[in-house]
């Protein structure tokens, strides 16, 4: 066959998938039976620091195409909200709006059909937050907050953590407790629980149940803090750890970390680069990895053991990122990393060592391209190999689709997808039940 000819056909098959995603995800907006849900293997959810309003999009399970719902945007409470933020509670059900501006905190109903409805008046969060995270159970809502009470813009002082219990059936938040932390917490990851019986994750483990004491171990959480703030500019960046109290959500320093509310101390832990951007717990509970924006690198971290979880480098430690990385992720089987680059408008992808942890650039993804100003990235929990980054800059989606084998990226068909303008952070949530594995031992 001519080359001409076999590139004309590869075009026109790419073309009738694209058609049947659309045709599909359109079905679906409309209200079609229950049958062509099948076609959408999980939504997508971008919000908007220039409307504070949420994109709301269909994953096509064959292509990873996105198809805006019917409705979407769907419009926040209150004027000017600049949400910062956007996480999704682990059963796909609800997910949670982080305002930086009001302060606020909205909490959305996940519809059958990708639809989102506001379930309540929005929590009201320590000022300025940053960031946020949900335990593997879905029971805490973690949120950084730039300023604990009492502290303002004109006097400036310590940062916190707001922790919030989340009701299982209706999404909602109930009162938060404060816990303090540095000048500067940009960005918190929770780990999943250990298993005493197996010294690592396996939480489908019948002998694995309980709370603290009682068959699990400890779930931790590490709060990436940038210091460096007008009261204590010479203070460096560290990875604060705790444990968290698994039946109300409390947090406990680790042996590695100290902290005081008093507003000239300085909160110390492990040393986290220069400008560091992101933290993420890998999902077996053995390493933890932070984004240096300064240097552009990854820096890894083993946890010592399900009892302390104190941090100690690891010797692969640093691994090169493309410009500028923002964000970064591990994928549902935790084989792979990705980073989001901001200034180099790319997607970096990383092989996971189950050994040691190390970190090992997966070939071809220095070509994996994005929109403008990629800001957040994010994996669909259902296959698991379709990835979609917040591309602030150009108020665009881009999607691509990892190889689940080689962690290979490779442009989906007709990305990047039109959003609001400003898109600061994208989450997926499956459609339906799904399964979850992790390969890691």
């Amino acid at each position: 066959m001519a080359a001409g000819t076999q590139g004309k056909l590869m075009k026109l098959k790419n073309i009738g998938r694209a058609v049947l995603a659309t045709a599909l995800s359109l079905g679906i907006g409309l209200g079609a039976t229950a049958c062509s849900r099948d076609y959408t293997v999980a939504y997508v959810y971008a919000i908007s620091q220039s409307t504070g309003a949420v994109g709301a999009f269909a994953v096509d399970f064959q292509s990873g195409a996105l198809t805006q719902i019917n409705g979407s945007p769907f419009t926040a409470s209150g004027s000017n909200p600049v949400p910062v933020a956007v996480v999704a509670a682990p059963s796909g059900k609800f997910i949670y709006v982080v305002n930086n501006f009001t302060s606020s905190i909205e909490v959305y109903a996940v519809g059958t059909d990708g639809k989102l409805y506001g379930q309540s008046t929005p929590s009201t969060v320590g000022s300025f937050p940053t960031s946020a995270t949900i335990d593997s159970t879905g029971s805490f809502l973690y949120v950084t907050v730039q300023l604990q009470q009492g502290f303002t813009t004109a006097s400036p002082g310590k940062g916190g953590v707001d922790v919030f219990p989340i009701n299982a059936s209706t999404g909602a938040l109930g009162t938060p407790t404060l816990v303090p932390v540095g000048n500067n917490p940009v960005s918190v990851a929770v780990s999943a629980p250990f298993c005493a019986t197996t010294s690592s994750l396996n939480s489908a483990n019948p002998a694995c149940t309980g709370s603290n004491g009682a068959g699990h171990d400890s779930v931790f959480v590490y709060v990436l803090d940038q210091e460096g703030s007008t009261t204590q500019p010479t203070a460096t960046p560290s990875i604060l750890g705790f444990t968290e109290n698994m039946s109300t959500g409390g947090l406990t320093l680790l042996s590695g970390s100290t902290c005081t509310t008093v507003a000239s101390s300085i909160c110390t832990g492990y040393p986290a680069g220069v400008v560091p951007t992101g933290i993420a717990v890998e999902p077996t509970t053995r390493y933890v990895y932070v984004t240096d924006s300064n240097t552009n690198q990854i820096l890894g971290y083993q946890i010592a053991n399900n009892t302390t979880g104190n941090l100690s480098g690891l010797v692969s430690s640093p691994t090169s990122t493309g410009l500028f990385p923002k964000a970064l992720t591990i994928d549902p089987r935790g084989k792979f990393l990705l980073t989001a680059n901001y200034n180099s408008s790319t997607i970096s992808s990383y092989t996971i060592s189950p050994a040691d942890g190390s970190l090992s650039g997966v070939a071809g993804t220095s070509a994996a391209t994005t929109a403008t100003g990629p800001t957040c990235v994010t994996i669909e929990p259902a296959l698991g190999i379709y990835v979609y980054t917040s591309d602030l800059i150009s108020g665009e989606l881009s999607g691509e689709q990892m190889n689940p084998s080689t962690g290979a990226l490779t442009g989906i068909i007709n990305t990047p997808f039109p959003t609001s303008a400003l898109p600061s952070c994208v989450v997926a949530v499956a459609n339906g039940a799904h399964a979850q594995s992790i390969v890691n031992p």
